[in-house]
C-alpha cells in the first residue's frame, strides 16, 4: 500500500468520477484506476461503484473512508513538520442550500480566510439530500441547510443548529403589500410567484402554506440567492426564511422588504452538518468553529434569532 493510492481514492471520492480526479491530479485516467484497483485488491475489498456517470465510494469504501483519511492526516502533519509548504494547503469543500449566505456565511468565511490562507474554501450551492449524500460519502466536508420543525435530521450525520427563524414573504420595495405589517395568504394568492424548485425546503413549505390552491407560479429557480434578485427585478414575490433576507445587500440598499405571514408560526433552523465521530481535520474543525461564532455574533448585534446554547 502506497499514500499515494490513498490520496488517489480520496480525490475520486471528492470529485466524483475517475476523469476529474485524474485532471486535478494531473495523471492518466488508466493509471489512476489501476492505482485503486491494486488498492482494491490488496485490501479484498471493492472501494468504488463504477458506473458510466462516474465512480463513487461504495458502502464497504465509506466504512474504511475514516481510517485513510486519518492516515492522509498523519501525513500531512509530518510532511508540515518536516518543512513541506504543501502540506499546508488543503480544500475544503462546503456544500449550501444558499440560507444566510450574505449575514452569515459570507462573514465567517472572510474570518476563516485571515487564520487559514493557505486553505481553498470551495462553496457548492446544491439541494438538502445532495449535501447529505455527499457529507457521507466524503466528498463534503460540511454541509448547510435548512429545517423545518419536527424534521427528523439524517441518523448517519451530526448537526449544530446555528440560527432560528421564521419564513417570510420577500417582496420589492414600494410593492403595495408592503404597507401591511403582516401579510394574507390570500393576498399572496393573487401575486406572480417565484417559487423554489423541488427539493428546496421553501418549496415543501409552499405547498404546506397554501395547499392546493397555490399562487400562479411564473418562475421556479435554485435557491434564495437567485430568487432575492428576481424579486428585486419586479418578478413577483417569494418566501424564504428571515435570516435569508434580514442583513442582504439588496435589503440594505433599500431594494427588498419582507412581511410575516399572517397566522403562520412556522419556526426554520440553519443547521451545519458533518460526518460523526473520528478525526476531524484541524481546518474543518476552526471552519465549524467559525460559523457557530458568527451565529453568536449574529445575537449579540440584534440579528435574526440564534441557536440556544450555539
Amino acid at each position: 500500500m502506497r499514500i499515494e493510492q490513498l490520496e488517489y481514492l480520496a480525490a475520486v471520492t471528492q470529485h466524483g468520477s475517475l476523469r476529474r480526479a485524474s485532471e486535478r491530479l494531473h495523471i492518466s485516467q488508466p493509471a489512476l484506476s489501476e492505482a485503486v484497483s491494486k488498492l482494491e485488491r490488496e485490501l479484498g475489498v471493492t472501494l468504488l461503484d463504477r458506473h458510466r456517470s462516474g465512480a463513487r465510494i461504495s458502502s464497504r469504501g465509506r466504512d474504511l473512508l475514516q481510517n485513510m483519511v486519518e492516515v492522509l492526516e498523519a501525513v500531512d502533519r509530518l510532511r508540515l513538520a518536516a518543512g513541506d509548504q504543501a502540506a499546508q494547503t488543503r480544500v475544503i469543500r462546503l456544500g449550501t442550500v444558499s440560507a444566510a449566505t450574505s449575514t452569515l456565511l459570507a462573514p465567517a468565511i472572510r474570518d476563516f480566510r485571515e487564520t487559514h490562507p493557505a486553505t481553498t474554501l470551495e462553496v457548492i450551492n446544491t439541494q438538502q439530500s445532495d449535501i447529505n449524500q455527499g457529507l457521507l460519502e466524503g466528498t463534503l466536508d460540511l454541509g448547510l441547510v435548512n429545517v423545518l420543525e419536527g424534521d427528523d435530521p439524517p441518523a448517519e450525520l451530526e448537526g449544530t443548529e446555528l440560527v432560528h427563524g421564521r419564513p417570510v414573504v420577500v417582496l420589492p420595495v414600494g410593492h403595495p403589500l408592503t404597507a401591511h405589517d403582516e401579510v394574507d395568504i390570500d393576498q399572496l394568492r393573487q401575486e406572480p410567484f417565484v417559487a423554489m424548485r423541488a427539493g428546496y425546503l421553501m418549496h415543501r413549505f409552499a405547498h404546506r402554506l397554501f395547499g392546493a390552491d397555490m399562487p400562479p407560479v411564473s418562475y421556479t429557480t435554485d435557491g434564495a440567492e437567485l430568487g432575492k434578485v428576481m424579486v428585486a427585478e419586479g418578478l413577483g414575490f417569494t418566501v424564504l426564511p428571515d435570516f435569508s433576507v434580514i442583513g442582504d445587500p439588496l435589503e440594505r440598499a433599500g431594494i427588498l422588504a419582507h412581511r410575516p405571514i399572517a397566522g403562520d408560526r412556522t419556526a426554520v433552523t440553519l443547521v451545519v452538518r458533518r460526518r460523526p465521530g473520528g478525526h476531524v481535520p484541524q481546518p474543518v474543525r476552526r471552519l465549524l468553529a467559525t460559523l457557530v461564532a458568527q451565529a453568536r455574533a449574529q445575537r449579540h448585534h440584534g440579528g435574526v434569532g440564534t441557536a440556544p446554547g450555539a
